[in-house]
């Protein structure tokens, strides 16, 4: 099953978050099937996500974390894909 989730990266104090498709077996931090796009919370919540890459994985069914769900949601993404899959 492949999973939508946030790697970190980042020094201690400083995190940076990728935003990647993997299997949902592979550990955290591990290796990963696509960037999907970046996060960075300490810098006034900077987000850039690849749109076209992340709605071809959610049609693809890949699942979303929680944290994933609501920074596609903040990004329109969430919209977008239950839209399409609406017919609109």
């Amino acid at each position: 099953m492949v999973k939508i989730r946030l790697t970190r990266m980042g020094a201690k104090g400083r995190p940076f978050y990728r935003i990647v498709a993997t299997d949902s077996r592979s550990p955290r931090d591990g290796k990963y099937l696509e960037l999907i796009g970046t996060y960075a919370p300490v810098d006034d919540s900077k987000i850039n996500i690849n749109e076209e890459v992340a709605l071809k994985w959610l049609n693809q069914g890949a699942i979303p974390t929680d944290t994933v769900k609501n920074l596609f949601t903040r990004a329109g993404i969430m919209k977008k894909f239950s839209d399409s899959k609406r017919g609109k």
